[in-house]
């Protein structure tokens, strides 16, 4: 007998609306596969260390960030779980910390992930191509180096199919 395709989804959340765009979709498909979802935001501690070792941070300025983008990826899963509960999904959730393509893939890992669902970007406003930049260089990473299966979430009707699904 051959396996589902897919068992165990991980989406892996920014707080860009494409993230939870992907983790609408996500919910959704848990639903119709009848498989489990995990939620992971990372605090990106990679970038933070360069800020401070830069002198744009200094150290305390440097917690400060820290503790707010924790309680930020913290509102950010606790929307994504209160998402699932609106469709009959348990979304398990997980704030981790580090370089954000590293502990994706191992939270893939961990949890024998069979597919990463990222929020795929679409051509937009100047002023948010860094962050744009910095998101779709940890996607490539992620795409490059993780042994399953990734999905590029770009569905434009995301909202209707999550309102009807």
């Amino acid at each position: 007998m051959i396996n589902p395709l897919f068992q165990n989804l991980l989406v892996a959340i920014n707080g860009s609306e494409a993230s939870i765009q992907a983790a609408k979709y996500g919910i959704l498909m848990a639903k119709c596969y009848h498989c489990t979802i995990k939620a992971v935001y990372v605090v990106d501690m990679a970038t933070l260390k360069q800020l401070t070792l830069s002198k744009f941070f200094i150290p305390e300025e440097s917690s400060e960030y820290e503790r707010n983008l924790c309680q930020d990826g913290e509102r950010y899963l606790e929307y994504v779980a209160a998402l699932g509960l609106q469709k009959g999904i348990k979304v398990e959730t997980e704030l981790r910390k580090g370089a954000v393509w590293s502990q994706v893939i191992t939270a893939a890992d961990e949890m024998k992930a069979s597919l990463i669902l990222l929020g795929g970007y679409v051509q937009d406003a100047l002023a948010q191509s860094s962050k744009r930049d910095a998101v779709s260089t940890s996607n490539h990473v992620i795409i490059a180096n993780t042994p399953c299966s990734v999905l590029i979430v770009r569905e434009k009707q995301i909202e209707q199919l999550f309102k009807i699904g």
